[in-house]
C-alpha cells in the first residue's frame, strides 16, 4: 500500500466532523475503531497520515514536529470545508498535535479529546533504561549518531487485550512502525515542551482520557495538562486498558465519551 493511500475519510450525516490523529510511528489504520463508532453517531471522520509517517524509519527521522502539526492543520481545514463543525481527537503525540492545531485554528476546530497524553515514556512497563533516556533525550540528541538509534516497542504494544494486541501487531503493512527512531523521540520532546508553554493560553474545551493502568505513560501527564490548560477541561480515568485506549478493551467507552463531550453545550458554542 502506498503511503498516500493510508489516510481515510468517511462522510457522515449530522453535518459535523471529527479529525482523528494517530500517534508517533503509528498510522491512520489505528483510528478505525474510533472512526467506526463516531461514524455510527453521524459524524464525518477523517484520519490523515502525519508527515514523515507511513514510509519507514528513515523518512520519519527527517521529519519534525512542525511538519506533523502542519498535517493536522491542513486536515482540519480540509474537513471544515465539508462539515459545519469540526472536532478533533488524538492518541498520545496525536492528541498534543490536535490541541495545538485547535488553538491555532479556533474557527475551524471547536473541541478536542486527548487520549493518553504523554510528554515522555515513563509508564510501569517501560524499561528503566528507556525512562532514563527519555528524560534526557534532548541532551543525548547532541551526541553524534545517537538520535539514529531505534527503540523497540514494549511486548504489550500498549494494549491490555491480547486478542486486539495480536491484530495490531499485524498492522505493519498499514504503515505502522515496530520501532521508535531516536530522532522521533527528540521531536516528541520538543513538541511537548512547546505545548507546556502554550497550555495556559489555550482556551479550547478539552476532554482528557487516561488509563490508571497506562503501561507507557504516567497518569501525571494527564493531570499536568488538566491543571495547566487555560480553557475548560474534563479529566476521565479508565481502569481496564493500557496506553492505546482507542483500540483497547474500553475503546467503545472512549468513543461514546468523546462524542458526548463534543455535543456538550460549551463545546458546541465555543
Amino acid at each position: 500500500m502506498q503511503a498516500e493511500d493510508l489516510s481515510f475519510f468517511q462522510e457522515g450525516s449530522n453535518g459535523k466532523g471529527v479529525l482523528l490523529v494517530h500517534g508517533l510511528t503509528g498510522a491512520p489504520a489505528e483510528m478505525r475503531l474510533m472512526a467506526r463508532q463516531l461514524h455510527k453517531r453521524g459524524y464525518s471522520v477523517y484520519a490523515p497520515l502525519l508527515a514523515g509517517h507511513g514510509k519507514g524509519e528513515a523518512v520519519l527521522r527527517r521529519s519534525h514536529w512542525q511538519d506533523w502539526l502542519e498535517t493536522v492543520e491542513t486536515a482540519g481545514h480540509w474537513l471544515s470545508e465539508r462539515t459545519d463543525r469540526v472536532y478533533s481527537a488524538g492518541i498520545c503525540v496525536g492528541g498534543k498535535l490536535a490541541l495545538l492545531a485547535a488553538d491555532r485554528n479556533k474557527s475551524k476546530i471547536g473541541a478536542v479529546a486527548l487520549y493518553s497524553p504523554c510528554f515522555r515514556y515513563d509508564g510501569w512497563n517501560v524499561p528503566k533504561s528507556y525512562i532514563w533516556m527519555s528524560s534526557h533525550i534532548r541532551f543525548l540528541a547532541m551526541i553524534p549518531f545517537l538520535d539514529r538509534l531505534n527503540f523497540k516497542e514494549t511486548p504489550s504494544l500498549g494494549i491490555k487485550d491480547e486478542r486486539i494486541r495480536r491484530r495490531v501487531a499485524q498492522m505493519t503493512n498499514d504503515g505502522m512502525l515496530e520501532h521508535f527512531p531516536g530522532r522521533g523521540l527528540v521531536e516528541m520532546s520538543k513538541l511537548g515542551e512547546h505545548l507546556k508553554k502554550q497550555l495556559p493560553q489555550i482556551s479550547t474545551p478539552t476532554l482528557i482520557v487516561h488509563s490508571q493502568d497506562d503501561d507507557l505513560s504516567s497518569p501525571e501527564h494527564a493531570r499536568y495538562i488538566a491543571s495547566h490548560l487555560g480553557g475548560p477541561a474534563k479529566l476521565h480515568w479508565l481502569n481496564d486498558s493500557y496506553h492505546m485506549i482507542h483500540v483497547d478493551r474500553q475503546h467503545s467507552e472512549v468513543a461514546t465519551m468523546s462524542a458526548e463531550f463534543f455535543e456538550a453545550d460549551y463545546a458546541e458554542c465555543a
